[in-house]
Order: structure tokens, then sequence, then C-alpha cells
């Protein structure tokens, strides 16, 4: 990276954190304050803007525009207007709980960097949304140029995995909209059966390397040692897939 692009990063941040301290001092919550700044960066990655209060005008001015005028602060619980909700799924069972959870209204935002989807639900308006999933290992550029025709719209990224979202009012029409929404989902993990299979096999593996271990070696020691290193040695590859997607999300 030159100078000047490390200059111009430098300021870009700078203006997109003084942004979101005046959002807050207008009295937007946390969560609409996080979401927008980081639509205004991946905006101003996209199209380049090196210098973002030539893109958007002077903060304090931007951030008015921002919040609604109604004369008094927004208020501090988003919950009147807009639910949100963090919930997170294994591979099994996620591209099906995401299409069940759109069809109660809820649109999912990004994907955070520990794999919760980030979804909100208008109050007022609620509507239907259906999702699907891609297996990406080289970008999605790609698959995302496939979808847009069709008007799915990206809205996460989780390792392999690229989701993808569109309202269903363009098929469904005034039936889209949620009449009777159900309450917010108290539970925001959901793992399958598989899931929970699959993690007992590895545990039952690596317990009965352990035991094998320790009888060839005639130590006790060597088994927990065994089985030790092998819990170190899962938890490397899962440190570095959260620190990736982590980075990954921070670009974003």
């Amino acid at each position: 990276m030159s100078t000047t692009d490390a200059d111009d990063r430098h300021r870009q941040d700078g203006y997109l954190l003084e942004l979101a301290e005046r959002l807050r001092a207008h009295g937007l919550p946390d969560d609409r304050v996080e979401a927008t700044v980081m639509d205004l960066g991946a905006h101003l990655a996209e199209c380049g803007a090196g210098d973002a209060e030539a893109e958007f005008g002077p903060a304090e001015e931007f951030a008015r525009q921002l919040v609604p005028d109604t004369g008094v602060r927004a208020p501090a619980d988003p919950g009147d207007e807009v639910e949100t909700w963090r919930w997170t799924a294994d591979a099994y069972v996620d591209e099906a709980l995401l299409n069940r959870f759109g069809d109660e209204g809820w649109e999912v935002q990004r994907v955070d960097a520990v794999g919760r989807f980030v979804s909100h639900r208008d109050v007022a308006q609620p509507q239907r949304w259906e999702y699907r999933r891609e297996l990406v290992t080289r970008g999605r550029a790609d698959v995302d140029l496939r979808l847009a025709p069709d008007g799915w719209e990206a809205c996460g990224d989780w390792l392999v995995y690229a989701y993808y979202k569109r309202p269903r009012a363009a098929s469904l029409g005034p039936a889209a909209r949620v009449d009777s929404p159900p309450p917010v989902p108290e539970r925001s993990s959901f793992f399958s059966r598989k899931f929970y299979a699959l993690l007992a096999v590895f545990a039952a593996a690596l317990v009965v390397a352990g035991v094998v271990a320790a009888v060839g070696d005639g130590d006790a020691s060597s088994g927990l040692g065994f089985v030790t290193g092998g819990i170190v040695g899962a938890a490397i590859p899962a440190a570095a897939a959260w620190t990736y997607q982590r980075r990954r999300t921070r670009r974003s």
C-alpha cells in the first residue's frame, strides 16, 4: 500500500469514527450505527472514493441527514420501529432456517465475525424474504453476477459459503406482507442432530486414539497427552478460521 493510499484510508477511518460518534449523539442505537458505518465503508471501498468528506459532506451535517428529523432524540431502543436479532446455525440447517425466519419477516443484513446472522424486522410493515446459500472458494463476484438478474442480493459470507436474499414481494405481491409476525425467537443458536453427532464421533475417535496410545506406551499420561494434543490441534484451525472471518468482515 502506498503512502497516499494509507493516508486516504486513515482519513476515511477517522471520518467514519467521527460520524459514528455523531450518530450516537443524535440518539441512533448502537446496532443501527454499526450497520450504517459498515455500509458506508463498503460504499467507499466499492467506488474507490479516497475522501469520505468529499463524498458525503461534513460528518455532523451528514449525521443529521441520516437520523430522522423528529425534533427529539431517536429512541435508545430500536424495538419500537425495528426488531434486531442475532442467531447462528450449522451448515446442515442454516438455509432451511433462513427461509423459515425469512417467512416471518426477518431480513439478514450481514454475517458477523462469529458467524451470526444479524437480522432485522420492520415492526410496522414486516415483509417476507427468501434465501439461498452458495459454495464459494475463489470469491463470490462470479456468483453475484450470475444471481443478480434473478433479484438475489448478497447478505453475508462465512468461510466458504455466501448467503443471498431477495424479497418475496416480487412473486407474492401483497401476500408478501407478514400480517401477524411471531415474537422474536428466544433461542439464538440452532444446531442439528447431525452436527452434534459429528462432534460425538470426533470426541469418541479422540478418546479411542488416546486409549490406544496409553496402552501402547504403558503410560496413562501418554494417552492424556494425545487427547490434549488433539484438542489443541482442533482449536488452532478454528481460531484461524475465526480470525480470517473477522478480518474479512472488517474489510467488507
